[in-house]
C-alpha cells in the first residue's frame, strides 16, 4: 500500500480527509473492508483514539460503516462527489444564516413529502437518529450534531425521491463543520431534539402540511436563535 504523510494528533479533520483520500488511492469502494482501528492509526502515526474520532466522524457523513464484531468497511457515501469539508475554517453568523436560509427554502418541502409518502426505510432511519439524538443528549457526546445532520437526511428520504436526498446532501454534507457550529451557538439540544420530533411525528402521522410548518418553525427558530447572538 501505498505511504500517507503523517498528520498532528489534533486534527481529526485533517485524518478524516486523508481517510478519504485512502480510499481514492486504494480504489475502494461501498462494501470493501479498511485495514483495523489499530492499524490505521499505525498507518497515520496517530493515537487510537484520534483515528476513531476521525472515522466516527466520516461514519456520521456516510462514507465509513462500522460493523460491531466485524470491522471498519466502506460506507455508502464514500463516491459522493458532494462531502463535507472537514478543515474549512469556523464560519461567522452572516454565514451560518445563509445557510440556514437556503435551507429554509428546501427542507420544508422534503418534510410535506416525507409525510405523503412515508417511505419505511426513511422512517425506520428517522426514528433511529432521534433516538440515538436522545442518548447523546444525555451522555453528552460531542457527536450530537453529526445525529442531527443524519435527522434531515431521514427526512428527505422518508419522501423517497433520490434525486432530493442528494441535493439536500450537497447542502448539509458539504455544510458539515458550519452545522456542528449551529448547535454549539444554539445551546439548546433538548428544545432542537423536541422541534425534531415534531417534524417526526407530523411525517409519521401522515400530515403534509404540519410537517412543512413544523420544518419552516424549526428552521425559523434556529436562525433567530444565530441572530440574537450575532448582535
Amino acid at each position: 500500500m501505498s505511504s500517507v504523510p503523517s498528520l498532528r494528533r489534533n486534527l481529526s479533520g485533517d485524518l478524516a480527509q486523508a481517510v478519504v483520500a485512502l480510499l481514492e488511492q486504494e480504489g475502494l469502494r461501498t462494501g470493501d473492508a479498511l485495514e483495523s482501528l489499530k492499524a490505521l492509526a499505525a498507518r497515520f502515526d496517530v493515537a487510537v483514539p484520534t483515528m476513531r474520532e476521525a472515522l466516527r466522524r466520516l461514519e456520521g457523513l456516510g462514507v465509513v460503516d462500522f460493523r460491531h464484531g466485524s470491522g471498519i468497511y466502506v460506507g455508502a457515501n464514500a463516491g459522493r462527489r458532494v462531502l463535507a469539508n472537514p478543515v474549512q475554517s469556523r464560519p461567522d453568523a452572516d454565514q451560518l444564516v445563509e445557510l440556514l436560509e437556503a435551507r429554509r427554502q428546501i427542507e420544508p418541502s422534503l418534510a410535506m413529502l416525507a409525510a405523503q409518502v412515508r417511505d419505511p426505510a426513511g422512517i425506520a432511519v428517522m426514528d433511529q437518529t432521534l433516538s440515538r439524538a436522545k442518548d447523546q443528549i444525555v451522555s453528552g457526546d460531542e457527536e450530537l450534531w453529526l445525529t442531527n445532520i443524519d435527522f434531515h437526511r431521514a427526512v428527505a428520504a422518508a419522501g423517497g425521491n433520490g434525486v432530493l436526498v442528494e441535493i439536500l446532501d450537497s447542502i448539509v454534507l458539504i455544510h458539515a463543520e458550519d452545522q456542528r457550529e449551529i448547535l454549539r451557538l444554539h445551546g439548546d439540544a433538548d428544545d432542537d431534539y423536541a422541534e425534531h420530533a415534531h417534524i417526526a411525528e407530523c411525517v409519521r402521522r401522515g400530515d403534509p402540511l404540519a410537517a412543512r410548518d413544523a420544518a419552516f418553525a424549526h428552521l425559523d427558530h434556529v436562525v433567530e436563535v444565530i441572530r440574537a447572538r450575532r448582535r
